[in-house]
């Protein structure tokens, strides 16, 4: 089945919603997408018709296994050309995420490919999302948030949202990103940072930026 750009948009935000943990509603959908909620409505019940969602109303939508299958192919162009534009282009981590979102839907099966040959097969975007593979099962749970860690614990960043591109510039300039040990050394009180030292160095960390970083904690 060939798909708009429009309808890949569509099944991938659901997927990315659903990945996270988010309730999947017709608002949720618009936000993520910048359109209004009539127009999401009129799509999901063309998605509805063509086997590609289920819903319950407005706040219980879900991709059918076809629906499925189809995002996940979106999912692995977008990340690859991620990975794609990081390593053999150098686009920084913060830029490359607006990149992939126009590139992916005129990449073919055959350059997709050929760019994760190239690439050497990677399982990991620069951000540490998980690349699906191109065939067999594929997981996507999010790692425990640094914003959960308690202090006097070693933590091994392996994923961070890009969904901020000032975040991610921001974590990139502090030398935090995927593969990076942090040790917690205190959290402050009444809502203040969380404080970490990243190799020599002590930094704060507020809470938005501690919940959009995950990995794996170890006394």
């Amino acid at each position: 089945m060939a798909l708009t750009t429009a309808v890949e948009d569509y099944l991938k935000t659901i997927y990315a919603l659903r990945a996270r943990g988010e309730t999947v509603s017709t608002t949720g959908i618009a936000a993520q997408l910048g359109v209004s909620s009539p127009s999401v409505s009129g799509m999901l019940k063309r998605l509805s018709d063509d086997g590609l969602v289920t819903r319950d109303g407005t706040r219980d939508i879900d991709l059918t296994e076809q629906g499925r299958r189809h995002a996940l192919r979106v999912v692995r162009r977008h990340r690859l050309l991620e990975t794609f534009l990081v390593q053999v282009l150098h686009v920084p981590w913060d830029e490359v995420h607006d990149e992939a979102e126009h590139l992916e839907h005129a990449v073919s099966d055959r350059l997709e490919a050929r760019i994760d040959d190239v690439l050497g097969h990677p399982d990991r975007d620069p951000h540490g999302d998980p690349i699906p593979p191109r065939d067999g099962e594929h997981d996507e749970r999010w790692a425990q948030p640094l914003a959960t860690v308690a202090p006097g614990s070693r933590f091994l960043v392996e994923r961070v949202s890009d969904r901020d591109s000032e975040a991610l510039r921001y974590l990139g300039a502090l030398g935090i990103r995927p593969g990076v040990e942090l040790v917690v050394d205190e959290r402050s009180p009444f809502g203040g940072p969380l404080w970490v030292r990243v190799g020599d160095r002590r930094e704060a960390i507020g809470q938005q930026l501690a919940c959009i970083i995950h990995g794996t904690a170890a006394p």
